[in-house]
Formats: structure tokens, C-alpha cells, sequence
């Protein structure tokens, strides 16, 4: 069971992306498109394990540039295609705290506005450390 949520800090990110909702979507909720993608530079995303359905558990593996591997996991909360995802986000399974993520995409145009609002942040470290 994790543990209860607590609250902390907020980072909203936001950012065009050439594509529509449904393209951008499938990229975070398909394991293979999200491995492409996932991570800032220089980490590589080692597994997306990902149940798509509400209170499906979700895991995704990063190997740090000298060689550390940590693993993200979580619950989904709201699954609303292509628009929104909401799910629980913490470090290995024995996440000391339970942070929520929250994603929507809006058409812009020719291209879709991510944004990113996670919650529950700890301290500014972490937050600041999250929006690389």
C-alpha cells in the first residue's frame, strides 16, 4: 500500500509539440514510443511497463549517466484519451512519499500544448531536479 500523500510543492511544465493529441498520447501511454522519448538528456529509458487502465500500475526504468538505475512507479488515477492523464509517482516501490502527475494535451494549431502539472513535490531540490 503506499503511503499517504502529502502535500508540497507544484511544477507545472508546458510545451508545443509538432502532432495531435492522439499521436502525442499514444507516446506516453505506449511503452515502445514512450522508451524513445522518456528522460532528459543524457538518461536512457531501460523498461516502460505500463497497465492502462485505471488503478493499472505503471513502471519505467532510467539508467543515469554513470550507470545508476532507478525505477519511477505509480497507479493511474484518470485515464480520458487523448486529453488527460493523471497518475501517482514515486521513486521504487518503497516511495517514501506519493507525488501525482498530471498531463493534458491541447491542440495548438498544427501542434499540441504538454502540460505537466506534478504535485505533492517534497522540497525545492526535488522539484527543481524534476524539471530538467
Amino acid at each position: 500500500m503506499p503511503p499517504a500523500a502529502k502535500p508540497g510543492l507544484t511544477l507545472v511544465v508546458r510545451q508545443t509539440v509538432q502532432g495531435t493529441p492522439e499521436q502525442l498520447f499514444a507516446a506516453w501511454t505506449e511503452p515502445e514510443r514512450l522508451r524513445r522519448w522518456w528522460g532528459p538528456e543524457g538518461v536512457e529509458c531501460i523498461g516502460a511497463e505500463l497497465d492502462l487502465r485505471v488503478g493499472g500500475a505503471y513502471r519505467i526504468g532510467n539508467r543515469l549517466p554513470d550507470g545508476t538505475v532507478l525505477w519511477i512507479a505509480g497507479v493511474f488515477e484518470s485515464i480520458e484519451p487523448p486529453y488527460r492523464l493523471r497518475y501517482t509517482w514515486g521513486l521504487g516501490a518503497a516511495a517514501e512519499s506519493v507525488e501525482r502527475v498530471t498531463v493534458r494535451f491541447e491542440r495548438r494549431g498544427e501542434g499540441t500544448e504538454v502540460i505537466v502539472t506534478h504535485e505533492r513535490i517534497a522540497d525545492a531540490g526535488l522539484r527543481d531536479r524534476h524539471r530538467l
